[in-house]
This record gives C-alpha cells, structure tokens and sequence, in this order.
C-alpha cells in the first residue's frame, strides 16, 4: 500500500469512526472530526511526541483538542494509536458509565489532557501549560541535559477564537514569547446559527500577528503536505508562538451537508452515513469498522513512544548522577510533593501581642515563608499584586526570556487567569496560585468551575471581600460571590477569620491534591487571636469549630466567617455581661465542615439548642442551614455603598449590638 493510500485510509479510519460514534449515539458532532482529520491525523502520526503506553510521561508532547465537542475524533485517535481505550467505549460514546462522554473530561479517559467544551478554555489552558514547560527547562535543563523540552499543540476553533478568553490568553502567550505553543486553527467558516461572516469577519491572521505570534497560512487543511509543511515552519519558530490557519470543509464528504451548519451538531442520519462512505470509497458497511491496515500503520506510535521515553529516562539517568540535588528537586515538583516539615516554620508567624493585620496582608506572610520550602508554588494576580499581597520576595519574575521567576504578571485578564492556571496545574511541576479582588471571581467562574470538574489544585486568592471595602464603593463590594463559590462541587472555599487561621486555610489548599481552593480574605485590619485563650487555630481543618463560649451550657449559638467572627465574639462578650450564655463558632468552610461526621457537627451545631444567630458581610442565602428554621441570619440581600469601611458596616446592621439585640429575642 503507498504511503498516500494509507494516509488517506488512517484519515477516514478517523473520521468514519467518529461518524459512527455520533450515529450510534443519536447525539454528538460529527462535521468538525471530518473536517479535522487530515490535519489531526498529520500531527498525530508524523509530529506529536506522545507514548500511549504512559500517557503521563512528563516529557511528552500536549495535545489539546480545545473544540471539545469534537470529541470523538480525539477517541479514534486515542484508540488507533494504542491508548487505554477499547472500541466498546467509542461504542458507548456519550453513554452512562462510559469513558467517552460528549465533551473530553480530564481524568475519566486516558490521554485526555484536559476538560474542554467550554470554548476558548482549552486554548488558554495550553498557555499554562506552556508557561509551565518553560518554567521547568529553565530551572532544570543543564547544558548536554535536556530534560524538559516538549511542544503544546492543538486544534482550536472559530468558535474558540470567537470568546474573550482566546483573546486575553493570546496576548499574553505572544507578550511571554512562547514558542513552544504550536495551534492548528480550523477554519472552517461554519458556526451553529450558520456562516461565520454573520457575526465573525475580523482578519484573524493579522489579530494574532498584533498579539505577536508567528502566524502561517492560510494552509489547505484538507492538504496533508501542505499542513505538514506548515508545522515544520511552527517548529522552526522558537520565539512566538505559532498560529497554524488550516481552510478546512465541516462535513467533509457529506452529500448533502458538507459545508453547512447542519453537520455541526447532529447525527447525520443513517442514509447519509452511507451516501458519505460511498463519496469517500468507503467500502465497509459494518460500523465501526477498523481496517488492519489503518490499526498496524497506528499502532506504531507505541513502538516511538515507547523509545522516546526510554531514550528520556536514559538521559534522566546520566542527569541524576551529574545533578543528583536538581534531579530529587525536578521529581518532587513533577510529582507534585510537598516536602518534609515544609510548614514547620508556619506557626511561628503570628502571636496574639502583634498589630491586627489585615488577612491579606497575613497570607503575603504565609506564601513569602511556604516559597522558601515549596519549591513548585509560582502564581500571581491579575495586576494587583501590591493589594492582593501575592508577590514573592526574592523569587524573580517570569517573562519573555527569563522563565525562572516564580512571580506571574497574567495583567488584568481575570478569565484568562484561572484558565492558564488550570492548564500549568494540568502540566505538571507548578503548583499555581492566582490572585484578584473576591469581586471580580464573577470574570473568573468558567476556569474555577472547570477545576473543581477536573479536580486539579489550584489555589484562588480573593481578596477585599466584603462591604470593608468601604469607599470604592458597590462595584467593588462583593455580596453574592461567596455563596457563587461555595455552590461549586469539589471546590473548598475557606474565609479565614484572622491571621492564624490564615495560616491553616493555606496548608489545606496545598495538602489538598483533588481540587482547587478557594481562599478569602479581607481588606481591612482584623485583630490576631489569642489561641492561648481561644480554640487552635488548627481547628479550621475541620471547616467550623467552637471558638469560645461562655459556659458549658450555652443558650444560644453564634456562627460567622471571616472578618465577622470578631464581630460575633464581642457579641457573645456582651451577652455574658447580661448573663446569657453564648457560644460563638468560626465556620470558616462549610465544605470541609460539612465533610465532617454528623457527631462532630451536632457537638458544635447542638440540635437542641435553636437560639442561633448568624452574621456574614454576604448574601443570607444558604445560612439557614446552620441557623435553622427558628434562628436568625445577619446579612446582605442589597448592594453597599461608598463610605468608610466601618461606616457601612453599622449603616448596614452588621454591628455586635445587632447581634446581641437579635439573639436576646431568641433566647
């Protein structure tokens, strides 16, 4: 068989694989994976250093299929080129309990390096991942000892480039010159509602030349020497990334819907499954049909794979004894290890007799102390680092030619932000933290939602959250992002009350190794706890804990988070001095909280006792679980407003005397 008629059948192996899976379903996207073949295909086999044999090899090339809904061409390939994947799961795409569902999903199929479907996020994960290649060869790699050294490809759509995320990712990523970025833009002028020119005519080449990136083509998609050809210009590119346009034809081969939106989102229908196999010379009926031919010539990439590494791990060897310090510390960051008594130095930080610090400016401390034995940790803000005490002294900056800094400046790009942090954690060797104003989590949600789906760690610092604020007024006031974050699955909110709870809500994000953290802090300057006098601190670990109480009997209960735990605890001060026994808990994370054995939470929450009140510079909702139907919540259902941080608090009800006042109505 020539080498043109294998390519051309390993092309519609891939496609009509794809073809079936989505009829078979009654349900998926066959247009885009007929269409991408040829160029997926190209990279797949000739290109993309990959072992299906590990697909966690850390040297391995990335592959991000960023359109993820053109998911089962990324099974076909996976399962062509030898991956942990059966032809019974590709028969079961898009079914309960299968490993094939509609859009990828990190973590449930092998070789899936990311969750996408969510467009623009898969883009924008590839320049984490990128950031996080370049972070590593530039702390490891010695001269003759290229241990890091990989490429971040991926097909990416209209509709890809089409959300802002694309676009704040892009300009970074050409900023950072960051050659080891090469994306296959299939462009294939289709969208759901129709053509693209209804709502997408900008010149795309001459954009991703603006941002600064190596840009190629148009190329004939459909062409495989022509997109051959175009990825050995991409890797000849060192300094920009690269933007590969591929002209490409959604459907292709379909009779009666080639080029058109209604191959976009639907089966094709059996009649014009078989008309498309009889126009491509198809000559299998029986779906899902593999020819031996097309399976052998895959299947190769075992054999490459497997000598890829074994040549990596040979020269990891001879790196290990010219390097042995290097090569222990390149393995803890890979393996994403905290090590030994990393956090001895962490109790230390705060006494009761220090100035109150605001806990902002308390998890700067923190971070500063962890940086000094975590390697791995590098994040920033998004231009905000000065207030959101992100910054890590003596660490360096990472930019364009100086990739060892552990200081990130992503600018004000909050969506791209958690999005390219996702993608560094999903790389591997960084263990990345971001940083803006709780306000602004609402540019954040996409990427912090697919986190959580994804169950990386990631930790979130949001700071000035809450009505303390003050003058700058409601814009920048949050009220409902708290309960947004608690409401997402498998993310761990945590809003410390003072700086040695920061202290612990900082080694529950680090230690937590199956999803991202969510870390609040305040604005404004909070008093630091006399532990000698008050619960540890180490509490917080199990989410809410009995903070003090004035005897062993209490009347009624007082529960708050953050910044309003002091106002609770002065509260239950003065209702002892009316000879009310108070109880007042810090419930710092419900999530872990409510991870907690029943016994424990009815020994804090006693169900007997129904005098509760609860107070929150946030949104009520949600409170009536811990203060029941009897009890009362302190909040904010309204807006704040522009004055004195202490001035809205009071005008807005949030005081000590409030609390007594309601808690003696209960009692």
């Amino acid at each position: 068989m020539t080498t043109e008629t294998i390519d051309e059948l390993c092309i519609n192996t891939i496609r009509f694989l794809a073809v079936d899976a989505v009829q078979k379903a009654n349900s998926g996207h066959p247009g885009a994976p007929m269409g991408q073949a040829p160029m997926a295909y190209v990279l797949w086999d000739r290109f993309l250093k990959h072992n299906p044999g590990d697909p966690k090899w850390p040297d391995r090339d990335r592959f991000i299929l960023s359109c993820g809904h053109a998911s089962a061409m990324l099974y076909a390939l996976l399962h062509l080129t030898g991956y942990d994947l059966s032809l019974d799961e590709i028969k079961s795409f898009r079914q309960w309990g299968s490993r094939t569902p509609g859009h990828i999903e990190y973590g449930l199929t092998p070789g899936v390096e990311v969750t996408a479907g969510p467009l623009g996020q898969g883009f924008a994960n590839g320049v984490g991942m990128a950031i996080a290649e370049k972070w590593l060869a530039e702390h490891y790699n010695r001269p003759g000892h290229e241990i890091i050294n990989h490429y971040i490809y991926a097909i990416v759509s209209d509709g890809d480039l089409e959300e802002g995320v694309s676009s704040e990712a892009a300009s970074l990523a050409g900023t950072l010159r960051l050659g080891n970025i090469i994306y296959l833009y299939d462009d294939n002028g289709i969208s759901i509602e129709g053509s693209t020119d209804i709502a997408f005519t900008e010149d795309v080449a001459q954009r991703f030349r603006a941002y600064g990136w190596h840009v190629i083509g148009p190329v004939d998609g459909m062409d495989i020497a022509e997109v051959d050809s175009a990825l050995v210009a991409a890797q000849a590119e060192a300094e920009r990334p690269s933007l590969i346009i591929c002209r490409t034809v959604i459907g292709y081969g379909s009779p009666n819907k080639e080029g058109t939106a209604a191959a976009h989102g639907e089966p094709l229908g059996e009649e014009e499954v078989r008309l498309t196999k009889e126009r491509l010379d198809w000559s299998y009926r029986e779906p899902f049909t593999i020819p031996a031919e097309a399976l052998a010539h895959m299947r190769r990439a075992l054999d490459r794979g497997k000598g890829w590494q074994g040549e990596w791990q040979a020269g990891m060897e001879e790196y290990r004894k010219a390097f042995p310090e290097e090569a222990r510390s390149l393995e803890t960051d890979l393996e994403g290890d905290l090590p030994v008594g990393w956090d001895s130095d962490l109790a230390q930080l705060f006494k009761p007799e220090d100035k109150p610090i605001a806990t902002r400016a308390a998890s700067g401390q923190v971070i500063n102390a962890i940086s000094n034995k975590v390697h791995a940790l590098a994040g920033g803000s998004a231009d905000l680092a000065p207030s959101n005490k992100t910054l890590l002294k003596d660490r360096g900056h990472f930019g364009a030619g100086e990739y060892d800094g552990h200081n990130m400046h992503f600018g004000v790009r909050e969506h791209a932000m958690g999005a390219i942090a996702n993608g560094m954690a999903l790389h591997g060797g960084i263990i990345p933290y971001t940083g803006t104003f709780l306000v602004f989590y609402d540019y954040m949600r996409p990427p912090v939602r697919l986190a959580a789906l994804m169950g990386i760690r990631v930790v979130y610092v949001f700071t000035h959250d809450s009505i303390g604020v003050g003058e700058d007024g409601p814009t920048h006031q949050p009220v409902e992002q708290l309960m947004g974050l608690r409401m997402v699955p498998n993310l761990i909110t945590i809003r410390p009350a003072d700086a040695t709870e920061t202290v612990e809500a900082w080694k529950v994000a680090l230690e937590r190794r199956s999803g991202p953290t969510a870390l609040i802090f305040s604005r404004q300057k909070l008093p630091v706890l006399d532990r000698t006098a008050l619960s540890p601190a180490g509490e917080l670990q199990r989410g809410g804990y009995v903070l003090w109480e004035a005897g062993a009997k209490p009347d009624t209960v007082l529960l708050s988070s953050g910044s309003e735990v002091h106002i609770a605890l002065d509260a239950g001060r003065q209702l002892q001095e009316k000879g009310v026994t108070a109880r007042v808990v810090s419930l710092p994370s419900w999530e872990l909280f409510e991870a907690q054995p029943q016994e424990y939470r009815n020994k804090v929450l006693p169900p007997e006792i129904k005098a509760r009140v609860s107070i929150e510079a946030g949104t009520t909702l949600g409170w009536e679980r811990y203060v029941g139907s009897d009890g009362t919540i302190l909040g904010l259902n309204r807006f704040g407003a522009s004055a004195p941080g202490k001035v809205v608090y009071e005008r807005l009800g949030l005081t000590a005397q409030r609390v007594v006042e309601e808690a003696l109505k209960l009692v």
